[in-house]
């Protein structure tokens, strides 16, 4: 059973992508990808840990979810800053829902989108290069940046603005080792520890970008989970959000 879920479970990711952000399919790397300035190169380049952490506040009409940004994945964190700071995600929709999967939001598109209106495929024109770690995966309460497939996208460069937020559920030990030999994996004594209690989606590891975590406001992602949807996984009644930097 595990094994056609997993390729499923990874076609939903892409399909939130599927079209990219236009401007992304046909230009060369260097227009698809983050210009940074050399001041914010200067930032990136300190150690990380004489960097302060990052907290932003993205609220919705089920309550507020505080969410820690990772120093380890500068270019994550950075252009979530930057979109933040513009405003870009204020009044954006979570516009694909899963039950124990994830609820995934930050399509311009979405911004007073019609009901029915198909969702998914936009973006600031750019992407983000990949940045994964292995201590940074898909727990419960992961932010990770959503992608276009590998077959267009064979770096697994993130979208410049959809991002998701693991929901996820419990994985036995034997579901974790059947996933781990599919995808030439092995997890970690923390990730079997964390995906057999709290739970995630430990079959988008390494293969999506998680730059962040929920630290406050867990229920919140339980509530939107369980929101009735469409046949698209959009759910019925829309679902705001306003992101901000806790100072």
């Amino acid at each position: 059973m595990r094994k056609t879920i997993m390729p499923l479970m990874l076609c939903v990711v892409f399909a939130a992508c599927s079209n990219a952000d236009k401007t992304t399919t046909v230009e060369p790397a260097k227009k698809d990808t983050i210009a940074i300035t050399q001041e914010e190169k200067k930032d990136t380049e300190m150690p990380l840990e004489n960097q302060k952490e990052v907290i932003v506040k993205i609220s919705t009409s089920y309550g507020d979810m505080l969410v820690k940004l990772y120093n380890e994945t500068p270019k994550h964190r950075d252009n979530f800053i930057k979109l933040t700071k513009e405003g870009f995600y204020n009044d954006l929709l979570f516009h694909r829902v899963m039950n124990d999967f994830m609820i995934q939001g930050g399509d311009p598109d979405s911004r007073n989108a019609k009901a029915g209106a198909t969702l998914g495929s936009g973006g600031p024109g750019y992407t983000v290069p990949a940045e994964f770690r292995p201590n940074l995966f898909h727990k419960k309460g992961a932010l990770a940046a959503a992608r276009q497939p590998d077959q267009v996208n064979p770096t697994k460069a993130s979208s410049g603005s959809q991002f998701y937020i693991v929901d996820g559920k419990p994985t036995s030990e034997g579901e974790l080792n059947s996933i781990g030999q599919q995808m030439g994996i092995t997890f970690s004594p923390e990730q079997i520890k964390t995906y057999t209690t709290i739970g995630g989606t430990p079959f988008l590891d390494q293969n999506y970008t998680v730059f962040g975590e929920v630290i406050s406001g867990m229920e919140v992602i339980d509530k939107i989970a369980v929101v009735q949807t469409d046949e698209r996984d959009r759910p019925k009644k829309d679902i705001k959000m306003q992101v901000s930097i806790q100072e």
